[in-house]
């Protein structure tokens, strides 16, 4: 008896699960299984490698259209800045102190806009003796002439007179205890260094102007560097 009712229980669980149970079953079946789908699109399991294909050529164009703009900026900008240090152009605003600073070394900085100075027989331009013109270190505007540089056994760079007198402004200065008079550059107003009476010199006069204040143009590079109206100044009389 007890066998009978084993069997009959176990026929019982084999049976047909009736309506209900079939249809939660279909639709266990038939219900997609989100998770696996978002793991797929996750992953990229569903683009195809044509599609990757495609994809990385897009990617590489825009890449290249990157760098082709990034090369026009900094052409642009070099030639900008060119502009703007070759030789003088009156009409070229001075520069500001933002773009000084970027643009000079911290010791051509300290001379021109901190009246700073500099070590004698430690400097650029006390010993040069090549033919050309020294030009303001700002501007660019020409202001000395080698013809009228002279030695003055001081270790930096002594002048007879300028270009031209208008050029520069001079006045009183006596700081440091010293009665000396400062010369600047009219147009730049950078601080070049003192003008003193000197027996040696020429005129009487010595410019004793800082080689930091100037750049020196050879008389050979000054018409590739836009300085060529300035050869017949240096042309001996």
């Amino acid at each position: 008896m007890e066998a009978t009712r084993r069997r009959q229980r176990q026929e019982a669980e084999h049976a047909d699960p009736g309506p209900q149970s079939t249809m939660r079953l279909q639709e266990s079946q038939s219900a997609p299984d989100f998770s696996v789908a978002d793991r797929n699109l996750t992953f990229g399991s569903r683009i195809t490698p044509a599609e990757r294909s495609v994809l990385r050529q897009y990617a590489g164009i825009i890449f290249a259209v990157l760098l082709i703009c990034g090369a026009i900026y900094l052409f642009l900008v070099a030639q900008k800045e060119k502009r703007e240090t070759t030789g003088f152009d009156p009409n070229r605003p001075v520069p500001s102190d933002t773009v000084l600073r970027r643009r000079l070394t911290p010791e051509e900085y300290s001379v021109v806009r901190e009246h700073g100075s500099q070590m004698p027989f430690r400097n650029e331009y006390w010993n040069t003796q090549r033919t050309g013109i020294y030009v303001d270190v700002i501007t660019g505007q020409p202001l000395f002439t080698s013809l009228d540089k002279y030695d003055s056994n001081l270790g930096i760079p002594s002048f007879s007179k300028p270009i031209a007198q208008d050029l520069l402004v001079e006045r009183p200065d006596n700081s440091e205890d010293m009665q000396r008079t400062e010369v600047l550059a009219k147009r730049s107003n950078a601080h070049l260094g003192y003008l003193f009476s000197d027996p040696q010199s020429p005129t009487g006069r010595r410019y004793s102007i800082y080689s930091a204040a100037l750049h020196f143009i050879p008389k050979a590079e000054m018409k590739d560097r836009a300085y060529e109206a300035y050869l017949p100044i240096l042309e001996k009389k």
